[in-house]
C-alpha cells in the first residue's frame, strides 16, 4: 500500500495541465454500452475509478483498448450481469444500470462501494428506472432490473432527493430513456457540467436530448445509437484543488485546460478571501497567487451551480492557514468532515458540529502521520502538508488515486517536495 510524504515549505511555481474529468468520464464510459458501433473517448484520466469502469465494461462484453488518455470501445456480446468483485470497489459503477437495462432488457448489479462520506442511497435511481417500466428485485446485495416485454416506456420523473438532485441518478435515467419508447421528462434534474457532457456524448451518437444543464431534461427515445469520437471536459474539482494549492503554497502558478464557467463558485470564494485569480480571455487558463491580506470566508455547499461539496475539504485546508475565522457548512453531505480530525493532528483549530466546521486560522501547522478517509479529504491533507513544518505522511493513498491523475507528478512539476513510498 502506498503513502505520500509531503515536505512542507517548498514554493510552487510554473504551470500544469488539468486532466479530463473523472466524474464525466465514468458515465460516458458506461454509456458506450448503448452504442452499437465503436466509440473513441479522449482525455479519460488515468485514475483507479476509470480503470475499474474499463474492467467492468470488459466483463460486460465491451472490447476496450486504452492508450494514454484515449479509450476505444467496441460493443460485442453485451451481457446483463456486472461482476461483484469490481462493482463493490466504486460507487459510480451504479451508472451502468441504466444503459444495461436499455440495451439488454435486464441489469443485475451489486450494491456498490466507494468512499464512506455518509448515506448516499440509490433509491432515486431505482424510482426513475421503475417509472420507465422496469421491475426491481433485491436479493443478497444484488439489484436485478427487468424491462417489460415491449421495452422501456417514457415517463415524467422527478429526481429530487432530500439533499437536492442526484447526478448519477439523473445520468442513469437519461441513459435508459434514450432507447425507451416515447418521451421522458426528468424534472428536478441535476444540472452539473458532467451531466451536460454526458448528454452531449449521447446526442452525438444519435440520442435526442434537450435541456441538459437545466432542471428539466427531455429525452425522445430512438431505436438505435451509433458511435462517435468525444473529448471529455476538464476536471473542475482537480482544477479547483490546484487553484487552492496556488494560493496556499506558491508565488503564483498557471493552470491550463480549465473552464472558468465551471469554476465560478471556487473563483468567487478565493477572491472574497483576498487572493489573486486571473483567467485568460478564453477562460481556459487561470493564474492564481496568494493575496497580501487574506481573510476568513464562509461557504455553504449546494448543488451546482452552487459551491460543490467536492471542494469543501480543500477549502478547509485553506481556512486553517488563513487568519481569522472561517465557517464551512456542508448541506449535501453533512458527515463529510472526517479530514478535520486528521488536520487537528497537524495543529489545526477546527470545531465540527452538525455538518458545520468553524475554523480559527492562522496558526502554524506541523507535519504528522495522517490518514485519508475519502477522495477529497486526501487532497485536503496534501494541501495542508504543503504548508506544514516538516514531513506529513499521508496513508491510504488509494483514496486520492481514485480521482486525481498523477497528483504527485504534477506537484513535483510545480516544485513541491513529495514522495510516493510503499508502507
Amino acid at each position: 500500500m502506498d503513502k505520500l510524504i509531503v515536505t512542507g515549505g517548498a514554493t510552487l511555481k510554473g504551470s500544469i495541465n488539468i486532466s479530463g474529468s473523472k466524474n464525466a468520464s465514468l458515465p460516458i464510459l458506461a454509456a458506450t454500452i448503448l452504442a452499437e458501433d465503436s466509440c473513441i473517448i479522449r482525455r479519460v484520466p488515468d485514475v483507479s475509478d476509470t480503470n475499474y469502469m474499463i474492467q467492468i465494461l470488459n466483463k460486460l462484453g465491451v472490447h476496450v483498448e486504452r492508450s494514454s488518455g484515449t479509450v476505444r470501445t467496441n460493443p460485442e456480446n453485451i451481457i446483463s450481469e456486472a461482476p461483484y468483485d469490481l462493482v463493490r470497489k466504486m460507487r459510480a459503477s451504479i451508472c451502468i444500470m441504466g444503459p444495461l437495462l436499455a440495451r439488454t432488457g435486464r441489469a443485475k448489479v451489486s450494491l456498490p462501494g466507494g468512499c464512506v462520506i455518509g448515506d448516499r442511497p440509490i433509491d432515486l435511481h431505482i424510482k426513475g428506472l421503475e417509472a420507465l417500466g422496469a421491475t426491481v428485485e433485491m436479493e443478497g446485495g444484488d439489484i436485478t432490473l427487468t424491462a417489460p416485454e415491449g421495452g422501456l416506456v417514457g415517463a415524467t420523473i422527478n429526481m429530487r432527493g432530500k439533499s437536492g438532485p442526484t447526478v448519477l441518478g439523473t445520468d442513469n435515467v437519461m441513459m435508459a430513456a434514450t432507447l425507451a419508447k416515447g418521451t421522458t421528462v426528468i424534472e428536478s434534474a441535476a444540472c452539473e457540467p458532467e451531466v451536460i457532457d454526458l448528454a452531449d456524448f449521447l446526442n452525438s451518437i444519435g440520442a435526442k436530448i434537450t435541456g441538459a444543464g437545466t432542471r428539466t431534461i427531455t429525452i425522445e427515445g430512438v431505436e438505435r445509437l451509433g458511435g462517435i469520437e468525444h473529448h471529455v471536459i476538464a476536471d473542475r474539482i482537480e482544477g479547483g484543488t490546484f487553484m487552492i494549492a496556488g494560493v496556499m503554497a506558491s508565488e503564483g502558478i498557471t493552470l491550463n485546460r480549465v473552464s472558468r464557467n465551471e469554476l465560478k463558485s471556487v473563483e468567487k470564494v478565493l477572491l472574497d478571501a483576498g487572493h489573486i485569480v486571473e483567467f485568460n480571455e478564453a477562460g481556459d487558463s487561470v493564474y492564481v497567487a496568494p493575496g497580501k491580506d487574506p481573510k476568513g470566508f464562509q461557504i455553504i455547499t449546494e448543488p451546482y451551480p452552487g459551491f460543490p461539496t467536492d471542494m469543501q475539504a480543500q477549502f478547509s485546508a485553506l481556512a486553517v492557514i488563513t487568519p481569522g475565522i472561517s465557517v464551512i457548512e456542508d448541506t449535501v453531505f453533512p458527515q463529510r468532515f472526517m479530514h478535520c480530525a486528521e488536520m487537528k493532528r497537524m495543529g489545526a483549530d477546527m470545531q465540527v458540529d452538525n455538518g458545520q466546521a468553524v475554523i480559527k486560522g492562522g496558526k502554524p501547522l506541523s507535519g504528522a502521520p495522517v490518514m485519508a478517509s475519502d477522495l477529497r479529504a486526501s487532497a485536503a491533507l496534501v494541501l495542508a502538508g504543503l504548508c506544514a513544518d516538516g514531513d506529513t505522511h499521508i496513508s491510504r493513498l488509494y483514496h486520492i488515486d481514485r480521482g486525481y491523475e498523477h497528483i504527485d507528478e504534477k506537484l513535483l512539476q510545480l516544485g513541491a517536495k513529495v514522495a510516493r513510498v510503499r508502507e
